[in-house]
């Protein structure tokens, strides 16, 4: 047909005269029609005749409205966003190409005399073959650069694939998607050639004649399925390219192999391998990040924040290793998009639906049971992803040899949804639901609840080529419950809490150009906490009830940020975000009286504020600064700078955080944190990015660090300002990470010097720690080393270890005692001048691929490993009684034997 086709433009091309018709004029309307449609009701009411195929043209429908208006104008409104073009010929025909301009060739005679040809082809002597993409429209005013933009997607199952590599003609010219398939690559003019690169997926080759700028979408084929290599990274030189530093990317589904506790496959706790990440020890809920606290740190589950990302006081992660698609950390410079915390970002992005078929994931392991499935709704249109993990532990704790112990009681269970609907090629709709909730009795008469419940709805926009926009609203609720029985049953009562983040936020995108990339937006945080209430907990309690009132708040942003391309070599990453913190009422003021220290007796008034009344107002700048230079395509340096405001805060006055800890709202007696971050890095990657290197130094300073007097009581505290200090706090260190991608023996190493210090000063002796002198926060943990090795036997087979090695933790000690009236009271030491032993651990696992036949119902995987091989008695926390006129010390230790599990896994 195509041959048929370029035989008759040709014929016609050399056998029209050159004479001049009178210029046909078109009076059409019609809505709703194709550009076929309206092309046969051109011909239908008019001279005019078309040449062209069918296959060229989309269904897309347009509504015209002409009177008397050119054909050429007709013609350009129509074709104006394709890349057909077309040229009229005498006797009213009209040739349609694909890309190719048609014009006539102009000579001068030997009489000065202008002599016009048959229209001819550009380029004829270009070979186009079917094989061939045509991108663009070709236009008189010619290039030598164009912009090929488009989305690459997994052929399986139409998700787009971040991370894959576009190769040009010319090695050096290459580009990556980014997290929504998205790229965009500089070719030349004519005939080229693009290669992809991906690891897991077919490498493809794709031929085009560029004519103009223009957009190419396609997918590529997952390879059958194989054992994953732990790699953090599947874009091999990402971390030389990109700009701003302290970035990890982690794929869930590169951390099977991982050996962690009880065999569960946790996001989280590789996160924790990574040298810029630390934790407090086993049983820890939280993460410290660059000598940071718990609370500076914001997780995000589809743009929805999470308050407790774990289960069972932090033994193990509540997000779904199944449904996760890949963790982002921020913990250098963070990006003005996101604020509210100091010291990182922690980006949870959940799988997209498979929307062609009905897929899914299962596995059964000591501890808990995990189910994913993938329901398509329409196809390649929309479809549902579910998940739900549960806990069967209880047998676990009859195995114990204690009778408390065997009493005790353990579950937990999370479950998420996410629906995800392609309206058309400009809308996508996205909506996530999650719901988690713990329950734990220990060795007690207590019953501790909590959990998170969020949802979060998303709505992408594609202006133009230039132009997108992402619209989130989202709610996360965290709650936690205090059931107490006791042995007195006039003691019992029942504690709740609760606090709820409403957020709203518009990021827009807009390519301003190839040296600019601009990102800005507008955010609305709402918070509401409940503090606390306590009833009595049966008939005969005495507990009197008590309920603190609500605080209540409104966090304002607005931000911009610009990634500025100067060229190949130096790029930076400019950021602003202002914030504007409004307290609301209702609310009772607490004023004191002020240069003296806040308590019951410099209480001068207290004022009632009306519901939504705002009473205190902050205004704060925020601003990230980071730029990378590369010296080569494998040596780059990148540095950084940040200050950053945090208007909630956690209370806590132990050395590891609890589920039950409280959040607190920055008043007028509670001023925001501030922190501020300067950072340097050195990233070497060598042998074709097989081994990548880094070595990273940061300073940090804070300002209102919030800390606890002597003896504070932190919970169900109606006057909680005048029971915590705040302070001024530094941290410093050096990372470094030694990582290999490849190979039978692949895995990385990372060890992190860092000092996280704080000082709490003042005029006056209850508001001064430690002569107002700095010293180690709780989580001041110098060394910290952590080793993930996988070796591969074969493609099935393969051994994975993990070691773990940490300074031990900041403690205060008794130092003494003294009696007074036949009492014996303990005095101590400054806070925080001992620490508990080092903590180290080693885990071992060996992983048993099934076959990996591609027609096949499910494909398996084994993984059988032992969680602290060593038996080390790791101590959890030091304690000490005075018995007998004795001061004892005592350890608590969370696991101290080897902990052997088996988990069976199925994908279908």
């Amino acid at each position: 047909m195509k041959k048929k086709l370029l035989f008759i433009l040709t014929s016609l091309l050399f056998s029209i005269a050159q004479s001049q018709e009178k210029e046909k004029r078109i009076t059409l309307e019609a809505e709703n029609v194709t550009a076929i449609e309206i092309f046969k009701l051109i011909q239908k009411n008019t001279n005019y005749h078309f040449y062209f195929l069918d296959e060229w043209f989309t269904k897309k429908t347009y509504s015209i409205s002409y009177n008397n208006s050119k054909i050429e104008k007709v013609l350009d409104d129509l074709l104006q966003t394709s890349n057909i073009n077309y040229y009229i010929l005498e006797e009213f025909k009209i040739i349609l190409t694909k890309g190719n301009l048609i014009k006539k060739s102009v000579y001068e005679n030997s009489d000065n005399t202008t002599q016009i040809d048959s229209p001819i082809f550009v380029n004829s002597s270009v070979d186009i073959k079917n094989e061939y993409i045509k991108i663009g429209k070709e236009t008189d005013n010619k290039k030598e650069k164009y912009i090929l933009t488009g989305i690459i997607t997994n052929d399986k199952t139409g998700v787009p694939l971040e991370g894959v590599t576009i190769i040009g003609s010319q090695k050096s010219n290459y580009t990556t998607t980014d997290k929504n398939g998205q790229f965009k690559l500089n070719l030349s003019y004519g005939e080229n050639q693009i290669e992809t690169i991906f690891s897991g997926f077919k490498n493809e080759t794709k031929k085009l004649i560029i004519y103009n700028n223009g957009i190419l979408n396609f997918s590529i084929n997952e390879i059958s399925e194989q054992l994953d290599e732990v790699v953090i990274n599947a874009n091999k030189t990402k971390n030389i390219r990109q700009t701003i530093a302290g970035i990890s990317s982690i794929k869930a589904k590169d951390i099977k192999t991982i050996p962690t506790i009880l065999g569960e496959r946790d996001i989280l706790k590789v996160a924790i391998t990574l040298p810029a990440i630390k934790s407090a020890g086993e049983g820890s809920e939280g993460v410290n990040v660059r000598g940071g606290k718990v609370d500076q740190n914001l997780f995000l589950l589809d743009n929805g924040v999470i308050y407790n990302p774990t289960h069972f006081l932090g033994l193990f992660s509540a997000i779904n290793p199944f449904t996760t698609n890949n963790l982002k950390v921020y913990t250098g410079n963070i990006p003005a998009e996101y604020g509210g915390r100091l010291s990182s970002v922690f980006d949870i992005q959940t799988n997209d639906p498979n929307t062609k078929k009905l897929s899914g994931e299962a596995s059964v392991g000591p501890v808990t049971g995990n189910v994913n499935i993938d329901i398509p709704i329409i196809n390649n249109t929309s479809g549902l992803v579910l998940g739900a993990r549960s806990t069967y532990s209880d047998w676990i704790l009859d195995l114990i040899d204690n009778e408390d112990i065997k009493n005790s009681s353990v579950s937990f269970f999370d479950v998420i949804a996410k629906y995800k609907h392609t309206i058309n090629e400009k809308n996508s709709l996205q909506v996530t639901g999650y719901h988690s909730r713990d329950q734990y009795q220990i060795a007690s008469d207590t019953i501790n609840e909590y959990g998170n419940t969020l949802v979060s709805l998303n709505w992408k926009h594609k202006f133009n080529a230039k132009n997108t926009g992402d619209l989130t609203l989202s709610n996360s609720n965290y709650t936690f419950n205090i059931d107490y029985e006791g042995d007195d049953t006039n003691k019992g009562f029942n504690l709740k809490y609760r606090i709820n983040e409403t957020d709203l936020k518009l990021l827009m995108k807009y390519k301003y150009s190839a040296k600019h990339d601009f990102k800005y937006g507008l955010e609305f945080k709402l918070y509401t906490i409940n503090p606390g209430s306590i009833l009595p907990n049966g008939e005969n309690s005495e507990t009197i009830p008590l309920n603190i009132s609500q605080e209540k708040a409104l966090e304002n942003s607005l931000f911009v940020l610009d990634e500025i391309k100067i060229n190949k070599k130096l790029n930076f990453n400019l950021g602003l975000r202002l914030n504007q913190f409004l307290a609301l009422g209702p609310s009772s003021e607490r004023i004191y009286e002020s240069d003296l220290p806040k308590n019951e007796s410099t209480l001068v008034n207290t004022i009632n504020h009306d519901n939504n009344s705002i009473y205190k107002t902050y205004h704060n700048l925020s601003y990230r600064i980071s730029g990378r230079y590369s010296f080569t395509n494998s040596f780059s340096v990148k540095a950084g700078y940040n200050k950053s405001f945090q208007y909630i805060h956690r209370l806590n006055n132990n050395t590891t955080a609890t589920p039950v800890d409280t959040w607190r709202l920055s008043d007028s007696n509670i001023k925001p944190q501030e922190g501020s971050q300067l950072s340097l890095g050195l990233f070497k990657n060598i042998e074709d990015n097989n081994y990548e290197f880094s070595l990273e130094g940061y300073f940090k300073e804070y300002n209102n660090l919030l800390d606890y007097k002597i003896g504070a009581n932190l919970l169900l505290n109606e006057n909680i300002e005048t029971e915590v200090i705040q302070g001024k706090g530094k941290s410093y260190g050096v990372e470094f990470l030694f990582r290999k991608n490849n190979g039978r023996l692949n895995g990385w190493l990372g060890y992190s010097y860092s000092r996280s210090l704080i000082q709490l000063n003042s005029m006056f002796d209850e508001e001064r720690v430690n002569n107002g002198n700095f010293f180690p926060t709780n989580y001041d943990i110098p060394h910290d080393v952590n080793a993930v090795l996988n070796y591969k036997f074969t493609k099935r087979y393969s051994l994975s270890v993990n070691f773990t090695y940490q300074t031990g933790k900041p403690i205060t000690y008794p130092t003494g005692k003294f009696i007074i009236n036949d009492i014996e009271f303990l005095t101590y030491s400054n806070r925080n001048q001992f620490r508990i032993p080092d903590y180290y651990r080693m885990d071992v696992g060996i992983n048993i691929e099934g076959n990996h036949k591609i027609k096949k119902f499910a494909h398996s995987f084994w993984n059988i490993s032992v969680y602290n091989v060593l038996g080390r008695n790791n101590p959890y926390s030091v304690f000490f009684e005075s018995v007998n006129g004795n001061v004892q010390s005592y350890q608590n230790s969370i696991f101290s034997v080897p902990i052997p599990t088996i988990t069976y896994n199925f994908k279908f």
